[in-house]
């Protein structure tokens, strides 16, 4: 059961500030801040903006900790007061566990500690360096921070990572070695070692000129993602324990498929074969027809031949009549400008869309490596008597 959520996101710095930006379709994209350009050939992202890491932990601590592990524990704070959780209930910090992904780490310690080396010398480096950029530090610090002794656990998957740390949160609570779950991720990869190593694999945007609109998943002139940063944590709970304190439940993580394409370091699937069948596992572990499918959040990177391959994906796992009837957006951008003959599902762009009975969503996340990952929630709807709280 889904209880909690938090966020610090490129539209905000909560749960409430990021959705009010999606719905009125605000894009993050913006001039890079965060360090010198200098000659830079792409000179924007989507930078989390007027971060304050001390709402969660004091001033030393944030010095301590790399920005990506101070966004999950700002968003991990939300979380945890949305669920109304008492973290200091008796049994409770043996029974929480912490599942908290990302594809990189302290990318932006990496670099500073790279100069520091080269200039400094190696007599002069940090003792805290290493837990700084290490990428279970997320994980870890959540559950330093609030005595939660269960299972703890970090996937570092690139795009898929997060899907597959909340779905193995879900797998940990149904095989009983925890009672509640913070999972997520958290990325901060806006650094030039980041920028400059996406730039070079040809992935991201150059649309230096249009910052705002540069991310175009199934437009047919995208030409790359958009580098971006921030941190959403959710608390996952067994049922009989959020009934147990009167929990407000806002769904159930139906069904969770993983697999590999055994493929290419990059380049998707050509035949969709194994990112459908992700989806497919999704919906089997549901107890799910594709019938059931009211909306499909999207990979959607943006990249030519990414959204291609998951229009094709979708097509084969709802079939051809099905795919065309469910709405499908990404969590990346709603921009869209001309439509591409090859992506001709009924995307949801430029604006939301409102007045949409969904009650059963799939989010699908496809790393570089090859790795595909499916979620299936659906909505707790108190109008049938199981919602509780």
């Amino acid at each position: 059961m889904l209880t909690g959520i938090g966020m610090v996101t490129p539209l905000g710095n909560t749960r409430e500030d990021t959705w009010d930006g999606i719905v009125a379709g605000r894009s993050g994209g913006a001039p890079i801040s965060i360090f010198p350009l200098r000659d830079a050939p792409v000179r924007f992202a989507c930078e989390v903006k007027n971060f304050d890491p001390t709402v969660a932990m004091d001033r030393k601590l944030a010095r301590r900790t790399d920005r990506y592990t101070q966004f999950v524990l700002v968003a991990a704070r939300e979380a945890i007061e949305d669920a109304e959780l008492d973290v200091t209930a008796d049994g409770l910090g043996e029974r929480t566990g912490t599942a908290v992904a990302t594809g990189i780490g302290g990318l932006q310690t990496l670099d500073l500690a790279h100069e520091h080396l080269f200039s400094k010398g190696i007599d002069r480096m940090s003792p805290l360096w290493i837990t700084m950029l290490i990428p279970n530090m997320g994980a870890a610090m959540v559950s330093m921070e609030y005595g939660f002794r269960g299972p703890s656990s970090t996937v570092t998957t690139a795009c898929a990572a997060s899907s597959m740390a909340i779905g193995d949160a879900v797998g940990t609570i149904r095989d009983g070695r925890a009672d509640v779950m913070v999972a997520g991720g958290s990325e901060a990869p806006i650094t030039p070692i980041g920028v400059g190593g996406f730039y070079a694999m040809r992935a991201i945007s150059q649309r230096n000129d249009d910052p705002e609109t540069a991310s175009r998943p199934f437009d047919a002139g995208r030409d790359g993602f958009v580098i971006g940063e921030g941190s959403t944590i959710v608390v996952i709970e067994e049922l009989e324990h959020a009934r147990a304190r009167g929990a407000r439940i806002y769904g159930e993580i139906m069904g969770y498929g993983c697999t590999a394409d055994a493929h290419h370091f990059t380049e998707p699937d050509p035949t969709g074969v194994n990112p459908a069948r992700a989806m497919r596992l999704a919906l089997e572990e549901a107890g799910m027809q594709p019938s059931a499918i009211d909306y499909i959040n999207a990979h959607g990177t943006s990249t030519p031949v990414g959204d291609t391959a998951e229009t094709r994906v979708i097509k084969m796992v709802l079939g051809d009549e099905r795919a065309y009837e469910v709405p499908v957006s990404s969590t990346k951008s709603m921009n869209q400008f001309e439509r591409d003959p090859d992506c001709d599902l009924d995307y949801v762009p430029n604006q939301a869309r409102h007045g949409v009975d969904m009650r059963v969503g799939l989010s699908n996340g496809f790393g570089f490596g090859g790795h595909n990952a499916s979620l299936i929630i659906e909505r707790w709807d108190e109008s049938d008597g199981r919602r509780v709280g």
